[in-house]
């Protein structure tokens, strides 16, 4: 049961729309719009651009229907709404109707083309009377602008022993932001409103810190496990809300990071549980209409067996869903495939092994990629071509699995090769992996292949194609990493999808770049403090997909919670190595008691690295995550 609304396209970009019309601001008052538009009397509705469809899947009318459906693109005859086929407008003059709807926003003009064609007696409304307030918006000129609506979800929960912290910075201060704000609506598990407020950033690159613990005592709340949304306003440069989140307990700390603002249709890199493990997904919906029970349901990958789950979820409401109960006969290393309609924001999961509580995300799957020989036939321009890089923590504690994940519709298998690095660069091991089909339950050791020769006792993987194996590839790479502690008191996973890194030429937007045009080789990372919970570990990868600088030129700048500058270390990493370091050792006790509450920049003007962060308490098990760019 697919939510019929459009969010993100590959080809043109993300949809505002539903997030216009679905903010928790404005939610009811669209509700009471429309009914208060039903009983005034018959509706014709005209949809210039193609947004009604959207509008009545997330408010679908009660107690009225439409009487007619007139569009302006004659490309969009043959189109249907609510049952109703698509007529020109140039015919709407013919429809008796007591208020003619045009579905969009800044609609002055449309409806100033239109008047003189309404029927006799008409009255037109648009839906610029259910507009956020003008100090939500960033850009005051386009309502539907992708700054205006910069928004996101967070799994947020207090209480039963848990908390969570989510973790930013003001970066949008360093793109010229004026009166840069977050402002925050909190939800419990059954999508009631607990709390709102905002937070003005300033004009400095400060910290943001939001702890639950705090939230709960400020308005005085009982426990809760539910969303909270966050709403950018004010911004400029980044119309993306990027965050590390935290769920701590008296057993340690396990981290995960923003979610995907855009809803999909599937979702995949959801392992299912080990022998001893619980597997808890947590769906958050995304929009105030509730997901019918049996809407959203899981199934092995690879399979058609679909169990849907049998429970419904209100409107920004949140429900955990044992995986291993759904699927009971799925055994790691399995995988599972979320069929998410839409409904859902990407999803956290949660591994629970006795006292070990490990947070992650599954990744968006592609329902758009059919494999073809692009990539292959680049040959030597591309080098290795697309790679997923991931730390191998230190042998002598750690164990380090490598789970490719296939996360496009089309292909029937993956053809890859895995190769393990020693920090200066050279190939340690490296080994074909493949075909793998899609339900797989391949897992690679990759500790075990770095093997006792390298002194340093840690690396990296890279995970890319065998184009002499397959050369039809998606380019849509991904892979689940799992390090667990060899003596039971860690677990993490973590998991991302593969880039072209530091190559001249570009190739369908990659190498990717944050701000700008592609290529992308420069680098500016995020690495949140948590001097409270432990020392922070960060391992920098500089991966290269053909030849590039011998060496990095890297830099890192620490900052204190007002975003002024307290010091800088500069270090070098070799091409295709990797470097680990923590903050405490890199740091002075005087500079990092001077930056307490702040953060870490990585910033390479020289080549894009790709950066994970940890924690290392004193007691309890600590966390692994990638970091985010900006």
């Amino acid at each position: 049961m697919t939510l019929d609304i459009a969010t993100f396209d590959n080809r043109t970009g993300p949809s505002s729309f539903f997030k216009a019309i679905g903010h928790p601001f404005v939610a009811a008052r669209v509700r009471a719009f429309l009914d208060d538009l039903g009983r005034a009397g018959p509706v014709t509705v005209y949809d210039p651009v193609g947004q009604a469809r959207d509008l009545f899947a997330l408010f679908p009318p009660r107690d009225w229907v439409p009487q007619a459906f007139f569009i302006q693109r004659l490309e969009d005859i043959g189109a249907n709404l609510l049952g109703l086929p698509a007529r020109p407008v140039s015919e709407i003059g013919g429809t008796p109707t007591a208020n003619v709807l045009l579905c969009d926003f800044d609609a002055g003009r449309m409806a100033d083309d239109i008047a003189h064609l309404l029927p006799a007696g008409a009255g037109l409304v648009t839906l610029d009377g259910v507009r956020l307030p003008e100090e939500f918006l960033s850009n005051r000129d386009r309502y539907l602008d992708p700054r205006n609506f910069a928004t996101n979800f967070a799994l947020f929960r207090d209480g039963e022993g848990l908390w969570t912290r989510l973790t930013t910075a003001n970066y949008w201060a360093g793109y010229g932001a004026a009166l840069p704000a977050l402002w925050f609506c909190l939800f419990d598990g059954e999508g009631r409103e607990l709390a709102r407020w905002r937070d003005d950033l300033g004009t400095a690159p400060r910290t943001i810190v939001v702890d639950s613990r705090a939230v709960r005592e400020r308005f005085a709340l009982p426990a809760f496990a539910g969303s909270l949304f966050l709403h950018a306003v004010g911004i400029a440069g980044h119309d993306a809300i990027k965050y590390a989140l935290d769920v701590g307990s008296e057993d340690g700390v396990s981290s995960t990071h923003d979610a995907n603002a855009y809803p999909a249709d599937l979702y995949g890199g959801l392992p299912a549980p080990a022998a001893g493990e619980r597997v808890i997904l947590w769906l958050q919906n995304a929009h105030p209409t509730p997901i019918p029970a049996r809407a959203v349901g899981l199934s092995p990958m690879g399979t058609a067996d679909i169990q849907p789950i049998p429970r419904a979820v209100l409107g920004f409401g949140t429900a955990a869903i044992e995986v291993g109960a759904l699927l009971p006969d799925l055994p790691w290393p399995r995988q599972v495939e979320i069929h998410a309609g839409r409904h859902l924001v990407r999803p956290r999961y949660e591994v629970l092994r006795r006292r070990l509580r490990a947070i992650a995300h599954v990744n968006v799957e592609r329902t758009d990629l059919s494999p073809d020989t692009g990539l292959a036939e680049r040959g030597d321009a591309i080098g290795q071509g697309p790679l997923i890089v991931a730390p191998i923590l230190p042998i002598a504690g750690w164990r380090t699995a490598v789970l490719p994940t296939p996360m496009a519709t089309m292909p029937r298998t993956l053809s890859l090769r895995i190769r393990v690095r020693a920090p200066d660069g050279r190939v340690a091991a490296e080994r074909p992996l493949g075909p793998l089909s899609r339900d797989h339950a391949v897992v690679v050791a990759a500790d075990e292949l770095l093997g006792p020769d390298v002194s340093e006792g840690y690396g990296h993987v890279e995970v890319g194609y065998d184009f002499g194996l397959e050369p039809r590839v998606d380019g849509w790479l991904h892979a689940l990493f799992r390090y667990q502690r060899r003596d039971g008191d860690g677990l993490a996973d973590t998991s991302f999808g593969a880039h072209l890194f530091n190559l001249p030429v570009t190739f369908r937007g990659e190498p990717q770049s944050y701000q700008g045009r592609p290529p992308g080789l420069s680098t500016r990372l995020f690495l949140r403090l948590a001097d409270d919970l432990g020392d922070t570990i960060c391992h920098l990868i500089y991966p290269a997909s053909g030849a590039w600088r011998p060496v990095s030129a890297t830099a890192l700048t620490l900052w204190d919670a007002a975003g002024q500058e307290v010091a800088r270390r500069d270090v070098q990493i070799a091409q295709n190595g990797s470097l680990r370091w923590s903050v405490r050792a890199t740091f002075s006790t005087v500079e990092r008691d001077r930056a307490r509450g702040g953060y870490i920049v990585v910033r390479d003007r020289t080549c894009r690295l790709f950066g994970y962060h940890g924690l290392e308490p004193p007691s309890g098990h600590g966390s692994l995550d990638h970091m985010f760019g900006f």
